[in-house]
């Protein structure tokens, strides 16, 4: 696997303790994705035409997104510890990961919509331009997170 697919889920664990870790996890949510709203602004130059009809499409698939893998994928992380797996029989063993496998369907099926709804209002480029943005986004999100953490 490449380090462009391993890093997304790298984020992912590690915005999933950042968020496990606070009571304010709505705000501190609601920041990151400030942040990541105004870097890809930027970084797309959208026309107004282009940014209208984006931004819905984005943040209705960015907050499926979301659910999917923090609420569902969540409980899933819980059940996957070495104490629980060791102890688990292979009929609740093979029901977990059948439904670990539906919910990367769903995040598979999201993601194909998404990018075909897309391409109805970006270009290739642009679209392109996008995922290089959100890799971006997310170094430099993680990057932070760890300068925060080493000054702790």
């Amino acid at each position: 696997m490449k380090i462009k697919n391993i890093l997304p889920i790298i984020l992912f664990f590690f915005t999933l303790s950042f968020y496990a870790q606070s009571d304010k996890t709505d705000e501190k949510r609601e920041k990151i994705k400030a942040y990541k709203v105004s870097f890809l602004t930027t970084e797309l130059e959208l026309t107004s035409t282009e940014a209208e009809k984006f931004w819905p499409i984005y943040n209705a698939y960015d907050d499926k997104q979301y659910e999917l893998r923090h609420e569902k994928m969540k409980t899933y992380l819980r059940k996957l510890d070495d104490d629980n797996i060791t102890s688990m029989s292979e009929k609740d063993a093979a029901l977990l990961l059948s439904q670990i496998e539906s919910t990367d369907k769903e995040l598979y099926l999201l993601r194909d919509k998404y990018t075909s709804n897309l391409k109805k209002i970006l270009s290739a480029k642009k679209i392109l331009k996008l995922k290089k943005s959100e890799d971006d986004f997310n170094r430099k999100l993680l990057k932070q997170y760890r300068d925060k953490a080493g000054k702790s």
